[in-house]
């Protein structure tokens, strides 16, 4: 599987280094590149009055970008912004599922955000998580019920704390089923 990260506005170069370094041992036969380009934040997907950004907008952005690449399996978003989806107060991230884009935000897995002291390897670990799950999504995965797998729904930052960053042997399966299916 060829998975590219495209950077979306101004992100931490470091943790998305790390995170393209990890997906390539997460994901079997998996090579994971950073994309040249890097995206403007698409100005509409602001919303004022809640003072963050529609990842739906983001995300359709990313889409975009991954039918242009056609060397690409996956393309997974970073930004650095606040992002929701209209039923829910916030996001870590969107996927489609399947499909071929998925879409992380840094922003509220900084220890920081939480009025903590920076910890990287924190840090790192919590979007290493995101992508991960994100990516899981795009391959049709849905949401575990393993509090600890990754493919776990994660309402709050203690949740995506609480789980690991692989798949649980379930989802592992399928996740590799299909994985395999793409290289053929």
């Amino acid at each position: 599987m060829n998975i590219g990260i495209l950077r979306i506005g101004q992100v931490d170069s470091y943790v998305t280094s790390r995170v393209q370094e990890n997906l390539n041992m997460i994901f079997p036969r998996t090579k994971c590149k950073l994309l040249g380009e890097t995206l403007p934040i698409p100005e509409e997907a602001y919303i004022n009055a809640r003072r963050q950004y529609r990842s739906d907008i983001i995300l359709s952005k990313v889409h975009e970008c991954a039918e242009k690449e056609k060397a690409l399996d996956r393309v997974l978003g970073v930004v650095d912004v606040d992002i929701f989806v209209p039923e829910l107060n916030f996001v870590f991230g969107e996927a489609e599922c399947p499909g071929k884009a998925a879409l992380i935000s840094f922003r509220r897995l900084r220890p920081e955000f939480y009025g903590e002291a920076s910890k990287v390897l924190l840090f790192v670990e919590r979007s290493m998580k995101e992508a991960v799950h994100e990516l899981g999504h795009t391959l049709g995965l849905r949401h575990c019920f393993n509090p600890f797998c990754v493919m776990y729904f994660s309402n709050s930052i203690f949740e995506t704390d609480r789980k690991q960053s692989l798949f649980c042997n379930k989802c592992h399966l399928k996740a590799e089923a299909i994985i395999n299916k793409l290289g053929q």
